[in-house]
């Protein structure tokens, strides 16, 4: 409920109404058109038509809402922050996209996140396939121009068409380079692993100005090393967060249409996530949820904790540097 007029409107209490009841929003959250202003937009992209292998990423969105009401959301002691009392979080629905016209789709998402973006301070996109980032990097980009682009994923994104299409789950980051989207002296790809196409595959992605974390860094060196990295490489720049679900585990996250083993773990993703408090986050991404191919609930639970994870950061942030 909201007291006063600067007091966010928070979510339905979990204490007065049960977990299992209630909106149908993230976290139970008030909708956007239900509140005077708003930090932070949650914003679904049910749109999956750039997918290469299994679909199904464009019922993401609905299920991590769903998985969202296991979110105990008071209070997160890893930042300290009590986020939805220090800040307006709302969401903002779905954004309609064409699923049989790639071009039009990518389009109408930036559009729609730009005009976004121009009324609220960040937003976080819930996939939808990876394809969505490619738009959602220039809506940030009509605002804050390049930069620090972070991705975690299995994989590097960085084709240059598959199947001849220019616009699909793995070509984002090369047209995001070729339009100048991310600073390529400070972007980093995390979790990459497993084989490739091509040897060129790497030395391609390197000449877009990428460093890579592969996943066997982590066994060998350990979160500490990998956020150093991270931390070391954005510096002070202003940072876009890209997650692809499928950086974890198929044993922390099966939901998702190109699963690769031998990934994250999900205490792994949480602890990066966690190290990079202090970092200028903009606005964020988690992508690439098909809950066809989930069980109980795994994939979208790591999705819906992933997001909470992230506005917990942006709350660190705007509290230590407003």
């Amino acid at each position: 409920m909201k007291n006063e007029e600067n007091t966010p409107i928070q979510p339905v209490s979990g204490k007065i109404v049960p977990r299992y009841a209630g909106p149908a929003t993230f976290a139970r959250l008030p909708e956007l058109r239900d509140v005077k202003k708003c930090d932070i937009a949650i914003l679904g992209i049910p749109f999956d038509s750039g997918t290469s292998y299994r679909p199904g990423a464009r019922f993401g969105p609905q299920a991590i809402r769903q998985a969202s009401r296991h979110l105990r959301t008071q209070y997160h002691p890893a930042y300290d922050t009590e986020p939805f009392a220090e800040l307006q979080v709302a969401d903002a629905g779905d954004i309609a996209c064409n699923p049989f016209n790639i071009e039009e789709a990518v389009g109408q998402v930036q559009t729609a996140a730009t005009d976004l973006l121009g009324k609220v301070g960040s937003i976080i996109s819930l996939g939808g396939d990876h394809t969505i980032a490619l738009p959602l990097l220039r809506a940030v980009n009509h605002f804050h121009g390049s930069v620090a682009l972070v991705h975690f994923d299995a994989h590097l994104d960085t084709w240059d068409t598959y199947f001849g299409a220019p616009y699909t789950h793995g070509t984002p980051f090369r047209r995001a380079a070729e339009e100048k989207l991310f600073l390529d002296h400070a972007s980093i790809h995390v979790g990459i692993r497993g084989p490739l196409y091509s040897r060129d595959d790497l030395t391609n992605d390197e000449e877009l100005g990428f460093k890579v974390v592969h996943c066997d860094e982590f066994q060998n060196e350990g979160v500490e090393h990998v956020i150093k990295r991270i931390k070391d490489r954005v510096g002070n720049n202003p940072m876009y967060l890209s997650i692809d679900i499928d950086v974890l585990d198929p044993a922390h996250a099966p939901g998702t249409g190109t699963p690769e083993i031998a990934g994250m773990s999900s205490r792994e993703l949480l602890g990066v996530l966690r190290g990079l408090a202090g970092l200028n986050i903009i606005s964020a991404d988690v992508v690439e949820v098909a809950p066809a191919y989930d069980h109980a609930e795994l994939t979208s639970l790591a999705a819906a904790t992933t997001v909470f994870e992230l506005i917990n950061l942006l709350a660190h942030y705007r509290k230590n540097n407003t």
